[in-house]
Parts: C-alpha cells; structure tokens; sequence
C-alpha cells in the first residue's frame, strides 16, 4: 500500500511547510496578543486581524478547501480535489499549530465536517444559501449533537425534541461543547435531534439546519476546556426553546441523523489524527531543543537515559500513529470510509494517546516552563486530551474495534470454528 503523498501532494506539502514554518508559527505570539485585547474588550470570539491576514495568504498559496477530496463546484467557491492520504499529510503540517494553521486554511472543524455533509446531502437550495460563505472562510458554523443530560457517547441517546407543525420544524432541548457557537461569525448550527422515537433504533433521530439568530436557540454559558482555553468561537452550552424553521431545512430525510452523523465523523477523524501528529512531532522538536540547550546534575539534559529513552520512545510511537493513520486515509481512498471504520478506530485510539504521551514528556523535560504560557505546551497537552473525548472517548472505539475483531473467530453457520470475515 502507497503512503506517500501524490506529486501533486508533494507540491503542496512543500508549501503548507513552508506556511506553517514563516507565516503562522511566528504569528502565534501576535495572536496570543490579539486575543487577550478582544477578552479584555468583551469582544472574546471576535475574528482576530492576524488571522484575517493569514487566511488571505493561505488563499493567495492555493492552500485553501484541501480537505475535500472532489472540486469545489464553481458556483458555490474554490479550493478542494485532494486525495484523502494526501490531505492527511497536509493536516500534519497544520498540526504544528492548531489553533491558526486549520482556521487559516479553511480546514478547521467543525466546519469541515459540516461542509461535507451540505456537499453530500444537501439541497441545492441549502447548499446555494450556506457553502458560498463557509467555503470562502467569511462565515462559520456549529455541530450540535452533545447534550449534557444523557451519555451523548451513545448518539441514539441524544434528547432534543424534533416535531413537526404544519410547514414548520419546532426543535426543544440543550446542547453543549457546540463548537464555533459563540463566534459572531457562525451563521448555522447544523442540531441532531430525536424525531421518532418509536422507529426502529438508527432510524429516531434527524438532522436540521438552524440559522444561528433564529429565536429560541441562545447561548447558556461559555465552557472553556479545562477552565483555561476557550477556542475560537468557544464550545458553549445552548438552550432551544421553541425553535422554528421551515420544513425545508431538514437535512436529508426524516430518521437520516444517525447515519448522517456517522459519515460526517468518520472522515473528520483522520484530520484530528494526523493534526495530533503535528502537535506531537512539535513537542518533540522543543523537546530535543530544550534537552541540548539545557544543563542540569552536570551536563546538558540530552546526556541524561532518561531523556534520551523518552526522545527514543516518542519518535517510536510518532510514527507508529503515522503509518496507521495514512493507512487509513489510504484505505478511504481506495474503498471507502465504510471499507476503513476499523483502522478509522484504531487510529482514534491510538493517535491521541501517542500525542498526548510526548506532549505529557515534554512538559516534564521544561519544568515549570511547561505548564507555563512560555511554551505551546500547555495549550497543546490541552488538545490532545480533549481529542480522547471528541467524536467518541477512547472506550467506544475499543468496544467496537474489539466487537469486529471477535466477529472474525466466532464459528461460522458451517460449524468450522475458523468464523467468517466479520467486521459487521
């Protein structure tokens, strides 16, 4: 199986590079900056101007809409036709830092996710409205599935009441960590909802298309992740009290939600992956820096076994995730997101613990610095243990990776005992 990029991968792969190394890494202080001005304006989820101008320069490069794998149709904006493998090496360099180089190239979820569900199943009156200021960064946009009242890792849990009235869709509930929703900027949610609840299980739930200023849904309170980091555009909690919209925006059919949600989340998870990838490959960067540069009982820290075992363990499992995950996207390429869901589970296990584990020792190697705002350390520990939880906690992917595996060596209808292909 070919994991390398394509030529045309390469190309772009020498210019995200590049990007990331002149333009956006040494923006990140400025932003940091910027942020700090807008919270201390009341104005927190304002777009900072830092990355209005990046934005322009990811555009002016071509790095724009990479994550979709087919052509952004014309009409509606620009960017799009990479491979899934290819992008996945594109989403690595964007990685190195998260919280400008997705937003700036257009790639930042959970506005990818959305995007691909309009492409996929929208109308072409939905996609006319929506995809033209999403897909030219102008506008973004929420995903409201989790709820605080039920185990939202279990979708079919989801409570948020959907019913019809006349020419109206009427939407009662609460949602939060609704990512993106509390920027001025985000002109859609995009809510899963329970619709029948006495259809047959995958069939309970819809998905509807809710402006972001119709009344009835309203911001609750802000969540920053572990009380600290708040994202751009927050991940607050929302009430829907009432809320209308026509008819006509619901998302493919009637009882389509859960089958929806699962081909929006399927692919996505790769980004998240392989961005994981490019947090880690960075702490381990500042890790060797900070070893060779730093003295302690004697010597610099590189001379000590310890460091040099976390250093050797670290680019170990970095490329262990890899080459799973590209394999992955490679499998998607080839065959299918369906074709993929269990090296699609595999890597949404394996990916956040790896990044997480060198992040984790190269905060150790730092010392107080790590925990500090001196070093990304801090804000990239912080995102890679929210990504254990984010599309499904680590347990979920367990419990179905193992359920398929099990179905491979259970004795088939012939009594062989050797069982069948599985994967169920």
């Amino acid at each position: 199986m070919e994991l390398a990029p394509s030529a045309h991968g390469r190309e772009l792969l020498g210019r995200m590079r590049t990007f990331v190394d002149e333009d956006v890494i040494p923006a990140e202080a400025a932003h940091a900056a910027e942020l700090e001005a807008l919270r201390a304006a009341g104005t927190p989820h304002a777009e900072p101007e830092v990355l209005v101008r990046l934005k322009r320069r990811a555009q002016e490069l071509g790095l724009w809409n990479l994550f979709l794998p087919e052509p952004v149709p014309a009409h509606l904006g620009v960017g799009g036709g990479v491979s899934v493998l290819d992008y996945a090496h594109l989403a690595e360099e964007t990685g190195r830092s998260p919280l400008l180089a997705p937003e700036a190239t257009n790639g930042a979820a959970p506005d990818t996710g959305n995007m691909e569900l309009l492409l996929a199943h929208g109308t072409p009156e939905q996609q006319e409205r929506w995809l033209p200021p999403l897909l030219a960064g102008t506008a973004r946009s929420a995903f409201l599935m989790t709820e605080p009242d039920v185990a939202s890792s279990d979708p079919h849990n989801v409570r948020t009441r959907l019913r019809r009235d006349g020419d109206e869709l009427v939407l009662d509930g609460r949602k939060w960590w609704s990512s993106g929703a509390a920027s001025p900027r985000c002109a859609l949610t995009i809510v899963m909802a329970l619709s029948d609840p006495d259809a047959p299980r995958g069939q309970r739930h819809s998905m509807v298309l809710v402006p972001a200023d119709t009344p009835g849904l309203e911001v609750v309170r802000e969540l920053p992740v572990f009380g600290r980091f708040e994202g751009a555009g927050g991940h607050p909690e929302l009430r829907l009290t009432d809320v209308r919209v026509p008819a006509t925006e619901l998302l493919g059919g009637a009882g389509e939600g859960f089958r929806l949600a699962q081909a929006r989340l399927g692919p996505g998870r790769i980004h998240h992956c392989m961005r994981l990838l490019g947090m880690a490959e960075r702490a381990l960067a500042l890790t060797c820096t900070r070893a060779l540069t730093r003295e302690a009982f004697g010597g610099p820290l590189a001379d000590q076994g310890v460091v040099r075992r976390d250093i050797a363990q670290a680019r170990v499992r970095i490329d262990q995730a890899r080459l799973l995950t590209l394999r992955a996207a490679a499998r998607i390429d080839a065959e299918g997101a369906r074709a993929a869901r269990d090296d699609i589970a595999a890597i949404k296990i394996v990916a956040p613990a790896a990044a997480l584990w060198v992040i984790d020792r190269a905060i150790q190697v730092h010392g107080g610095a790590g925990v500090s705002d001196d070093t990304p350390l801090a804000l990239l520990w912080a995102h890679a243990r929210t990504l254990r939880l984010v599309d499904g906690p680590d347990e979920v992917h367990e419990m179905v990776l193992a359920r398929r595996e099990l179905a491979r060596h259970r004795p088939d209808d012939g009594g062989t005992g050797h069982g069948g292909d599985g994967g169920g």
